[in-house]
């Protein structure tokens, strides 16, 4: 057989997964790699203007996609650039491979020039990573990598390649299957468990549907909206699996935590069985799980991830496996049972559902003479009919994203849950736009958020990716403001963003179209104009400037429990 080098071999490699996009950026122990991939037209590569970009961007079409993302930087300053981006993906479990250059083996460990320690760098924030010194073994490690990457709970994974592997010469093998003997997870649920579960499920007099990203990420939302349908019980999906049950659904309470619905967290709070599916209890849904757990409540736990479960909230029923493997059993044992949930019991819980519901704890002030956050979300909803790509960046922004946009379906809505990471909106929307490129993309984004990689920019123009950038600018770090109002006094410490660029300017300058938007009688033609068939080529940036003194309700203080919600009308 022919020998190729081991640049020729990553790029083969690539060629055979089947990658349709390679987000990355060139250096020096990369440069092997680059002069490969210009040589061939199977798979393209995106140049961003920042690794970090690199990153989210292949993290955003991952989960918009459903397939591997790939990015590739290189050694030194490009990994530690990265690495932010890296450590999103594995915080929600976002199955990504990232291939890094690294300075040559005999090199290594000598501080050469863009020289660190990838693997010891990384280790904490990928589901693993690889350094190859072999040429002959790079060919099965990228196998392992994509394999790893997107099996069991997947998460990103690392393939560090010094410069003189890529210029090395072997024969080209790449393997059809790949095994680890240490690596064999449990994907089947114990049927022992799941007919446990199903009989607490049946006899529940309080029932709660507790589902998360798991959900998204095992393409299970059909095999949920079916369970929840069948057993005709109360359903909640937090911020990382929004669209696995239908938003618009009767069934459909809310989203749960921190800035939930006060209908679902009492509901939470009060059930007598609750679901867990996809889900892991962080601190951000449930609050204080001393104050969260209760002696009268069941938990059943369904998870892939063994040590997701009894992590913070100790669980009875614990269901190791892909979930919607795990669902399609529950319904099958269901649907074949003579028994249904008490239909007296279930209508008294509705009731009292329907009573907190009354709160009505999403109401503002929509006839202000100020532009509302809340109203352009939703203007933004009725104007996309519910049916757009929707990334955001982190901050009230996001919150008020989730709370009104109303997600029908899965993959619609990209966000950092895990890491709450400012700048992934615009390369998120990049990597969702690429992999569907006549969709409608929108980036919901703060005045403080797009400024941490607006560069990017710069590659929606040179790839003329269509986004629309919806920036709800109350000049101000808009979530750490709230905060310091409720608990610091208000004294604004460093959170008032005084040097503001001119948006429109900025975007016009990049070559893309501005829009400033100061009234809301103007909101929704804006809107309407910026999703327009005139402007469904073109990049648009809508700065709208809203109410300064807007906060996310409800709201639930760090350290709190669940029933502790500070409501608007309280205030």
């Amino acid at each position: 057989m022919q020998q190729i080098t081991g640049a020729e071999i990553v790029v083969r490699c690539l060629q055979d997964e089947g990658v349709e996009y390679v987000f990355g950026y060139p250096g020096g122990a990369v440069l092997n790699i680059y002069d490969e991939i210009f040589k061939q037209d199977k798979f393209k590569h995106v140049l961003v203007r920042h690794e970090q970009g690199a990153a989210h961007a292949a993290d955003g079409y991952s989960r918009s996609s459903n397939k591997v993302g790939v990015c590739l930087v290189t050694s030194g300053p490009g990994v530690t650039n990265a690495v932010t981006g890296i450590a999103t993906a594995y915080l929600d479990s976002i199955p990504m491979v990232v291939l890094t250059g690294q300075v040559p083996t005999h090199a290594i460990g000598q501080d050469a020039f863009q020289e660190c320690d990838t693997v010891g760098i990384t280790r904490p924030c990928v589901k693993h990573n690889f350094l190859v010194k072999d040429v002959k073994d790079l060919a099965t490690t990228i196998k392992k990598a994509f394999y790893l990457a997107q099996t069991g709970r997947p998460g990103p994974v690392l393939v560090d390649i010094p410069k003189d592997v890529t210029q090395a010469k072997t024969e080209y093998n790449y393997p059809k299957t790949v095994s680890l003997r240490s690596y064999n997870p449990v994907t089947k649920g114990h049927a022992g468990q799941i007919k446990k579960a199903v009989q607490l499920l049946l006899d529940a007099k309080r029932p709660m549907i507790y589902s998360g990203g798991g959900v998204i990420l095992n393409n299970a939302s059909s095999q949920l909206t079916r369970l929840v349908r069948l057993l005709g019980f109360p359903c909640t999906n937090t911020l990382m699996g929004l669209g696995a049950f239908p938003g618009t659904d009767p069934q459909f309470t809310g989203m749960p935590g921190m800035h939930g619905t006060y209908e679902t967290n009492m509901a939470m709070q009060h059930c007598d069985v609750l679901i867990a599916i996809g889900a892991r209890f962080d601190d951000r849904v449930i609050g204080n799980p001393e104050h969260f757990s209760r002696a009268d409540r069941k938990i059943i736990h369904i998870d892939i991830d063994p040590s997701s479960i009894s992590k913070r909230v100790k669980v009875d029923v614990p269901i190791v496996g892909y979930v919607g493997d795990v669902l399609d059993e529950m319904v099958k044992i269901i649907e074949s049972s003579p028994q249904r949930p008490d239909p007296a019991a279930l209508k008294a819980w509705w009731a009292d559902i329907k009573e907190w519901q009354r709160k009505d704890c999403l109401r503002y002030d929509a006839k202000s003479s100020l532009i509302k956050p809340q109203f352009v979300i939703q203007k933004l909803y009725e104007i996309t009919k519910g049916d757009a790509f929707i990334t955001s960046d982190v901050g009230q922004h996001q919150m008020w994203a989730a709370q009104y946009y109303k997600f029908d379906k899965p993959r619609r809505w990209i966000n950092s849950g895990g890491l709450g990471t400012m700048g992934v909106g615009l390369p998120y929307a990049m990597g969702v736009q690429l992999a569907f490129p006549d969709a409608q993309v929108a980036c919901i984004t703060g005045e403080s958020s797009i400024q941490m990689n607006i560069q990017e920019l710069s590659t929606c123009k040179q790839y003329r990716i269509p986004v629309k950038v919806i920036t709800l600018n109350n000049r101000y770090m808009g979530m750490v403001r709230q905060w310091q109002e409720f608990f610091y006094g208000s004294r604004y410490a460093e959170s008032y963003m005084e040097s503001l660029p001119d948006f429109v300017k900025l975007a016009e300058s990049y070559g893309h179209i501005g829009m400033r938007i100061d009234k809301p009688e103007d909101v929704e033609a804006a809107l309407k104009e910026a999703f327009s068939p005139a402007l469904k080529e073109r990049m648009v940036f809508m700065d709208f400037m809203t109410d300064q003194t807007e906060n996310v309700f409800p709201m639930v203080e760090g350290g709190k429990g669940l029933s502790e919600m500070i409501l608007a009308e309280e205030l």
